[in-house]
């Protein structure tokens, strides 16, 4: 162990976090997460018996940093974020495709149960993802299970122990409906895809309402779940003692340099189109503040022209959201598109003082295509694939492309049905 890193150990905070190893050259090459990061991290250097797999890459860190947050929770979901992001090597088996895992749930049956699954088939069933590791998400609806009960398996009618330990809803015993039981299930859903302060608001609503029409029993259960989603809260805290202070980490600086900005771009946003010959046409909008993905914050658009002309629907896109005084406004747009559909936009984020660059992938969606950006005033520029910006501009592009083409399939089931 090197002196900087001893050194840099001794300030290890006693909160939960998400740390990162990294070697001589500065690459992270592996994110882990911890209860308490004191103890996990040291457990890395102290002379004890470890698996050849851990004795290699401890020969390899020659530095580690660490994000605090807020709870346990909140470093599971930031784990995963920071693997998705960083694709570190040490990471192997959650960078493996084959362990993105979805959670389903079929709400169109009478009494759903919630599973996970690695191939989302065409169904009906809802389907929350994808998740880059079967663990994580695991962990965190074993957790959220106890705010809100759900089946692991179809309903049988029987009472078991699930049941008595109020992991089950309980509608074998009349505890609760089908009805409010899929109520409750829907909460579930909007937790995984991000909306929990929405959640959150709509929750202490409803429970004030309950308890002002004498509804107290249900107010006491809203007010449960409430008290269980504050301990869950998705409140990332990014100190400025630590690494992952903004003006610190390095893929947000690379992006203030390579694009002359004054500041390191805190909030940036991503676009991408997606229909089928012009058919169901579908926008999306996706938000990473401080280099992490914030899903409350994602947005997504049915367009009015419903016509095969990427460059017309995505300045409709940043038109109406432009529109939208109360969304912050980014510190730089990111497209997914080529001169044409940063020319399209530029006068419009010109106006609006917004910084964009556009990722020309020649419709390559694969995590191995080129890194090819254009800045306008500037031309093309071909980036390291292996550099932290281009780590970051794939993240945010290939999440914009996921969640429009997650609307479009879902548009496009509803019109098939109709």
């Amino acid at each position: 162990m090197n002196e900087a890193l001893k050194t840099k150990l001794k300030t290890l905070p006693s909160s939960p976090g998400v740390y990162f190893h990294k070697n001589a050259d500065g690459e992270i090459i592996y994110v882990g997460k911890a209860a308490v990061l004191k103890n996990r991290v040291r457990q890395y250097f102290q002379k004890s018996e470890k698996d050849p797999k851990t004795e290699a890459l401890v020969k390899e860190i020659a530095m580690t940093d660490w994000i605090i947050v807020d709870t346990e929770m909140d470093a599971l979901f930031l784990e995963s974020e920071m693997i998705k992001r960083y694709m570190p090597k040490w990471n192997i088996l959650l960078r493996d495709d084959k362990t993105v895992s979805y959670v389903r749930i079929d709400m169109k049956s009478e009494i759903p149960y919630v599973t996970m699954t690695r191939n989302p088939e065409g169904d009906n069933a809802e389907y929350i993802g994808p998740f880059y590791a079967k663990r994580t998400v695991s962990d965190a609806l074993r957790i959220l299970r106890r705010v809100f009960p759900y089946y692991i398996k179809p309903y049988d009618g029987k009472k078991n122990l699930d049941t008595d330990l109020g992991l089950n809803p309980g509608i074998e015993i009349g505890k609760t409906t089908p009805v409010e039981y899929k109520k409750n299930l829907r909460k579930l859903i909007r937790y995984l895809n991000g909306e929990r302060k929405d959640l959150l608001r709509d929750i202490e609503i409803q429970m004030k309402e309950a308890a002002a029409e004498g509804k107290y029993e249900e107010a006491a259960t809203l007010r449960n779940q409430l008290f269980g989603l504050k301990e869950l809260r998705k409140k990332i805290v990014f100190s400025d003692k630590e690494f992952m202070d903004i003006s610190n980490d390095q893929a947000l600086k690379q992006l203030k340099e390579l694009l002359n900005l004054e500041n390191p771009p805190r909030r940036i946003e991503g676009y991408d189109i997606s229909h089928q010959s012009g058919e169901n046409v579908t926008g999306s909008m996706v938000v990473f503040i401080n280099g992490a993905s914030d899903r409350a914050e994602y947005r997504k658009f049915k367009l009015r022209n419903q016509k095969n002309d990427d460059t017309k629907n995505l300045r409709e896109i940043i038109e109406r959201r432009l529109k939208h005084k109360e969304w912050d406004y980014p510190d730089l747009i990111i497209l997914d598109g080529g001169e044409g559909q940063v020319n399209a936009v530029k006068d419009l984020l010109d106006e609006a003082g917004i910084p964009v660059i556009g990722r020309n992938k020649s419709g390559n969606h694969s995590k191995n295509s080129d890194m090819n950006i254009i800045i306008p005033g500037k031309g093309f520029f071909e980036i390291n694939p292996g550099s932290h910006v281009a780590k970051l501009i794939a993240r945010i592009d290939e999440e914009s492309h996921r969640f429009a083409i997650t609307y479009h399939r879902l548009l496009k089931r509803k019109n098939m049905i109709k």
